[in-house]
């Protein structure tokens, strides 16, 4: 187990809640008929949803935004069922299954990313933007420049996050359904492509509202069991899972995961702005009427996650009490370098999974798979959406042809970019199939705080931000931080197996959040040009719009 337990925690420094267990080999199953027939009832049931949706779609504002018709508290519930990936139920889970304690860091961190949003975000970015939040920092800025590089930040987000995404889906598709991993990708790809080219937004946003009442629904009823097996006592539970567990009462001691206090606290910064920088959860501002709806949605939102991440950590320590290591159907003994070590099928990242066969038998085992899986495949939609209004909104309709493309041409490049990325999905999933692809996740956040969220909030808040420092600022961001994680013992150790890294820590977030800030800065006051005038001149009239929301309404009309 004593590696399980460094790729562990090597994991955690990378920034994303994703351990050990999606990279490397995972012992082929017998075919579980349970998961296998909710599988079959959900997807069915989300096709119909698609087709359903695909018969409202009549303009790119349907596509993008569901014709700006969701709810507030629709939307949160959509908003919450993106964010609650399967990172979050297997990662947190199995992190507080290893470590104990400490795996609250990042239940933690997520959450408290969502009182910036509400707070600095959700209301502006509603009333400023169109489709995408590449709007609302292009909003008083030249377009081609500020676009292209919003995109090319979106862009890069999303095809990390989709890799961890769909290699996450194949290997838990690969434990439980018994399936062949190349078969697993593709059944995820070929799906993730249907929902989003037939469905859109809307599609999307009611398989995230049904999703998320199945995973509260399932993670509340193992929560409840677990309480209920320790008297509905959370001292009894910690008291037996210390007593199970191999580091005793060590397990509620800080300082497991994230022993270093700049690691600790840029990995708090990445989490905490990367939130607020991801463009699939930024997009969905645009689906609700109003800024009043976008507020509500967050505050639905916030509450739903922040009730979500209290019960995977309580799941993480039921898992502690009833997944033991004498049980066969949770671990096998293997013999590795002529040593015979026990370890949970699966990996790690099963640990929740396995915990649902415990509680609730072979039926509830297929539900909270098949839930699994679901949440896996709608924040892998959600994440190709905004990958394709990156690249057919910001750049073909603003960039390539200028503001003067069609509603239909839009869409068919969008459809077109769907297509692509759902292919490259496939390809990725496919090469990175036995790497330990935790970086991804982490890399993706990094970058979203690094790149997105500087711009966005000095665009919004600052006069003096001009075209040239939000361009210098932006891709000063995202070059560090994919540089710095390269050079990081994420990558340069793990992946690429030198000895040492050259950046000795795991998440460059508080090295390349200031240094966005600094150069946007920078560039804008050095900046005496005349488009930098009229950049300065834009922002009363920006500012009294994303406090008013006058105009909004035609805005996202056209």
């Amino acid at each position: 187990m004593s590696k399980l337990w460094l790729a562990l925690a090597a994991a955690a420094l990378s920034g994303n809640a994703w351990a050990d267990a999606i990279g490397g080999e995972v012992q082929k199953q017998p075919l579980n008929i349970a998961a296998v027939v909710m599988f079959l009832i959900f997807v069915g049931a989300t096709l119909f949803i698609t087709k359903w949706a695909a018969k409202q779609n009549k303009s790119s504002k349907d596509f993008y935004t569901a014709g700006g018709g969701i709810s507030g508290f629709q939307n949160g519930l959509a908003i919450a069922g993106d964010y609650m990936s399967a990172a979050s139920f297997l990662g947190i889970s199995a992190m507080v299954f290893m470590r104990g304690y400490d795996g609250l860091i990042y239940s933690t961190g997520f959450l408290v990313g969502w009182p910036i949003v509400l707070f600095l975000v959700a209301e502006r970015l509603r009333n400023l933007g169109k489709f995408t939040f590449t709007d609302v920092v292009a909003y008083r800025l030249k377009q081609t420049p500020v676009r292209v590089f919003a995109a090319s930040g979106s862009l890069l987000v999303v095809i990390f996050y989709l890799i961890a995404q769909i290699v996450g889906a194949g290997k838990l598709i690969q434990l439980l359904f018994g399936m062949d991993y190349i078969w697993a990708v593709f059944i995820v790809g070929i799906l993730m492509v249907c929902y989003v080219l037939f469905g859109g937004m809307l599609a999307t946003t009611w398989v995230q509202m049904i999703k998320a009442v199945l995973l509260l629904s399932g993670a509340t009823f193992m929560a409840f069991m677990i309480l209920k097996g320790a008297g509905f006592s959370l001292e009894n539970m910690f008291t037996k899972a210390t007593q199970i567990h191999e580091k005793g009462i060590g397990i509620m001691e800080p300082g497991g995961l994230v022993k270093d206090p700049i690691d600790a606290l840029s990995l708090g910064l990445a989490l905490m702005f990367g939130t607020a920088g991801l463009p699939h959860i930024l997009m969905r501002f645009f689906t609700v009427p109003d800024a009043k709806e976008a507020r509500k949605s967050v505050f639905v939102a916030t509450g739903l996650i922040g009730y979500f991440y209290i019960l995977t950590f309580v799941i993480g320590f039921g898992a502690i009490i009833y997944v033991t290591q004498d049980n066969p159907h949770f671990f096998q003994t293997m013999v590795k370098e002529g040593k015979t070590v026990v370890e949970m099928i699966g990996g790690t990242n099963m640990a929740a999974i396995h915990l649902s066969e415990a509680l609730g038998g072979n039926l509830f085992l297929g539900f909270i798979s098949a839930v699994a899986f679901a949440t896996i495949l709608a924040v892998v939609a959600g994440l190709t959406l905004s990958g394709a209004s990156a690249v057919s909104h910001d750049l073909y309709a603003s960039v390539i042809r200028k503001g003067e493309a069609t509603s239909q041409e839009e869409m068919r490049v969008s459809r077109i970019t769907v297509l692509v990325l759902g292919v490259l999905a496939i390809v990725f999933g496919l090469m990175f199939e036995n790497q330990n692809i935790a970086f991804m996740v982490g890399l993706a956040f990094a970058i979203a705080a690094s790149a997105n969220f500087p711009i966005l909030m000095l665009s919004m808040f600052w006069k003096g931000l001009t075209t040239r420092g939000a361009v210098i600022g932006g891709f000063s961001g995202l070059m560090l931080a994919l540089v710095l994680i390269i050079l990081g013992p994420s990558v340069w150790v793990q992946v690429l197996h030198h000895e040492a890294p050259i950046f000795p820590y795991g998440n460059p977030a508080i090295f390349s959040i200031p240094a966005a800030f600094i150069m946007a800065w920078l560039g804008s006051i050095t900046d005496k040009s005349k488009q930098a005038e009229l950049d300065k001149a834009g922002f009363e009239a920006q500012y009294v719009r994303s406090m008013t929301g006058i105009g909004a309404e035609e805005a996202s009309d056209h």
